[in-house]
């Protein structure tokens, strides 16, 4: 019996970064978990070809793009970028983006779309931040805009540091609702509004984290009734995050994930996933909590370990 559900992702996310605390090896290894629990093959897994020049500029500007394929960019660029730049990573970042593009279109088909990558929520439409080079979950949801697929769209970012590039690329956008739960004292420094920012204190646990999730979620589907979700599922809110001052579980991380996934299926709103950030001082935790936020995902859709 086939698997049930596509899997997207690439080996080419394995990029070379040097001493860095982004971990690029942990999408192999969360593939690797997964096919080992679950009994997955190959054919389990799509490999994204890189999106096209045409896919990308629908948000990024096209002198930004011509800028990192002829690697142009300045040297207050790549500190902005605070990745080094080649070849190798643009590759990686066009095939993350196709990824994000073909779990959203999945997910439209099959109720889920799964990325083990994606999530660079910091890249603008002419520049970089924070290791994110192009925006794949605006790319993403603009796709299935633009070939009206899709009217209205909710981003539920729930990585540790704002998207501050998603707020800002949809902010004079009424049909995409942009929600951030972040830690409120951390990187970015300038956060351009969200649809609704939520910004918590240091040390916000478990309890803190989920009441407003329950407290938003509901309402905001319920009122703003979107037709797709993109679900940014960060691991860097755990308690041993080198990045992150939250102070959330491994099972408060479960729980977060169960309850936007099931907020989905109850209302009947098609949801894709990303992977975001991740930078726990041993790296096994963040590809276990990556692994768990895929496990609760099928979970609520059925399937089981």
């Amino acid at each position: 019996m086939p698997f049930p559900f596509k899997f997207f992702y690439s080996p080419k996310y394995e990029v070379d970064l040097g001493p860095h605390v982004f971990p690029t090896q942990k999408y192999r290894l969360i593939k690797e978990l997964l096919s080992q629990r679950f009994g997955l093959k190959e054919d389990d897994f799509v490999l994204p070809n890189p999106a096209s020049k045409e896919i990308v500029c629908l948000v990024h500007t096209q002198e930004y793009f011509e800028k990192l394929k002829n690697n142009l960019l300045s040297l207050e660029e790549l500190l902005r970028l605070e990745i080094p730049m080649n070849e190798e990573i643009f590759t990686a970042s066009l095939i993350c983006v196709e990824g994000t593009c073909l779990a959203s279109l999945y997910a439209l088909e099959n109720g889920l779309g799964i990325h083990i990558g994606g999530g660079f929520h910091h890249a603008f439409p002419d520049h970089g931040e924070g290791f994110c080079v192009f925006n794949d979950i605006a790319i993403a949801v603009k796709r299935l805009i633009k070939e009206r697929l899709i009217k209205k769209a909710m981003v539920i970012d729930c990585d540790l540091h704002q998207g501050n590039g998603t707020a800002f690329i949809f902010q004079k956008e009424k049909n995409v609702f942009t929600f951030s739960i972040h830690q409120e004292n951390n990187y970015p420094f300038y956060k351009p509004p969200s649809s609704l920012d939520i910004g918590l204190e240091d040390g916000a646990g478990d309890k803190e984290y989920l009441k407003v999730l329950r407290e938003n979620i509901p309402l905001i589907i319920k009122e703003f009734k979107p037709e797709f979700i993109l679900y940014q599922a960060g691991a860097d809110p755990y308690e041993n995050d080198q990045l992150g001052g939250l102070r959330l579980t491994k099972e408060g991380l479960k729980e977060r994930d169960r309850f936007i996934f099931i907020q989905a299926k109850e209302n009947n709103i098609p949801i894709a996933l990303t992977l975001g950030g991740g930078y726990a001082l041993d790296l096994h935790d963040t590809v276990e909590i990556h692994f768990n936020t895929i496990g609760e995902a099928l979970k609520v859709m059925g399937i089981k370990k």
